[in-house]
């Protein structure tokens, strides 16, 4: 009788592992590491996930999944431990947070984690964010041994070696401003704050940027334009540029950063205006305190002559070290209860923190034309029943301003003689001139 051996495969190699108190709470989180990983993927506890990265078998993972939800932020010790550890073994880390407060996710991004998805995972969020994981280390490897092979190819010297500590930003620089931080400018802060949504601020911002950014024909100001709706800005989209993974570098270490790395960070349109962009995915408003954003938009004041921040409609926590370092807030509204409701809770809202409400100047976007007596009326009234004081009233634009954003353009190269240009141009030179006076008045 002959005996048959059964030969069994070799387990396929665990290329990446999910770390977390209990997976079974994360269903959903099971399936897709399945469906992208097949057999090579395992599961491990906190405690033993420290264990295990501590082997020379760690060294073959690719990455680490930690799912964590409120229940662990009690503890964001032992996940932050499990970090180190990861980042150690130059083991990725992917965060899956279900109802992690953004204090929470902000500090264990800012500790190495380089990527995170929100739980419930939304369609696609897990493949996308290995696929970003496994581009970096592609474009990591492609460039270290690059490195090699400049420094194997020349004899010439090696620049400084970084800090241990230095923010790097890999990043095509092709379209980065020219300039190095200088520190030498005092540069009017801008902020510009949709009162309701749909209200144009964006469209205003993007316009009045590129609008005193050509102020001076023969001596250009320097202008920035800081997208700091992170969800939902559109300022890229407007100015049809890339939004770049420097931003999210910046965002989520900003300690690391100094001047020459923020404006490195930036892009510039028609090279002229420099734009920080929205980051290219959704994060939390919170994501970055207000001292940290306070220091950020510091280091934009002492390199450019005008800093415009086109603000989110919602107001978070660092908004108030916007509003402390603007000179004009701009609150832009339009002729409807919505916006008149709204400007009533902002302003309530800052006179019970003791903000300085009185750096709001109100814009109505789509005001009445001068023969529209009616509307004009109402304008009147709502100024009055609001106490404000509405300083500029922009007309509609019309069709052209909703096509000059999906070409990527400001209206001066779509449509130059729009009326909402013109307008716009009128405020760019009242601001250059009051930007000259205190430059003067300084010197």
């Amino acid at each position: 009788m002959t005996s048959v051996a059964t030969i069994q495969p070799d387990p396929a190699p665990i290329a990446a592992c999910t770390v977390s108190r209990d997976v079974q709470n994360f269903e959903m989180l099971i399936d897709e590491m399945e469906r992208e990983m097949g057999e090579a993927w395992g599961d491990l506890s906190f405690d033993d996930a420290l264990v295990f990265l501590d082997q020379p078998e760690a060294s073959e993972l690719e990455f680490i999944a930690i799912a964590l939800d409120a229940d662990d932020e009690g503890d964001l010790s032992l996940i932050s431990g499990v970090i180190r550890a990861a980042r150690a073994t130059g083991t990725h880390v992917i965060l899956v947070a279900n109802q992690l407060s953004p204090t929470g996710l902000h500090q264990l991004m800012r500790l190495g984690a380089d990527d995170f998805v929100p739980y419930p995972l939304p369609d696609g969020a897990l493949h996308d964010a290995i696929s970003r994981v496994r581009a970096a280390a592609t474009a990591k490897a492609a460039a270290t041994a690059n490195a090699a092979a400049v420094r194997t190819a020349t004899a010439q010297a090696a620049p400084p070696a970084a800090t241990a500590n230095a923010l790097v930003l890999v990043e095509d620089a092709s379209n980065a401003p020219s300039f190095r931080a200088s520190g030498n400018r005092h540069g009017l802060v801008l902020p510009i704050h949709g009162m309701a949504g749909g209200s144009g601020s964006s469209t205003f911002a993007a316009n009045l940027a590129w609008e005193l950014a050509n102020a001076d024909k023969l001596n250009p100001p320097r202008v920035c334009l800081m997208d700091l709706d992170f969800q939902y800005g559109s300022i890229a989209t407007y100015l049809d540029l890339p939004r770049k993974d420097a931003i999210f570098e910046i965002l989520t270490d900003p300690g690391q950063v100094d001047s020459d790395l923020l404006i490195k960070s930036m892009q510039t349109f028609n090279e002229r205006l420099c734009v920080f962009t929205a980051p290219a995915e959704m994060l939390p408003l919170d994501i970055i305190s207000g001292e940290d954003l306070g220091r950020l938009i510091d280091m934009a004041v002492a390199n450019f002559d005008f800093v415009l921040i086109d603000m989110p409609k919602t107001v978070v926590t660092w908004t108030e070290a916007v509003l402390s370092r603007a000179h004009i807030y701009f609150a832009l509204l339009d002729l409807d209860l919505r916006s008149a409701q709204n400007v009533l809770r902002f302003v309530r809202a800052l006179k019970a923190e003791a903000l300085p409400h009185e750096k709001l100047r109100y814009v109505l976007n789509k005001a009445p034309k001068f023969t529209d007596l009616s509307a004009k009326a109402r304008v009147k009234r709502m100024s009055e029943s609001l106490d404000i004081q509405i300083e500029v009233q922009l007309p509609d634009g019309g069709a052209a301003v909703t096509q000059a954003n999906d070409h990527g353009l400001p209206l001066s190269e779509s449509s130059a003689k729009n009326p909402l240009r013109k307008e716009l141009q009128k405020l760019a030179k009242s601001l250059f001139e009051l930007n000259k006076a205190q430059a003067s008045a300084r010197s």
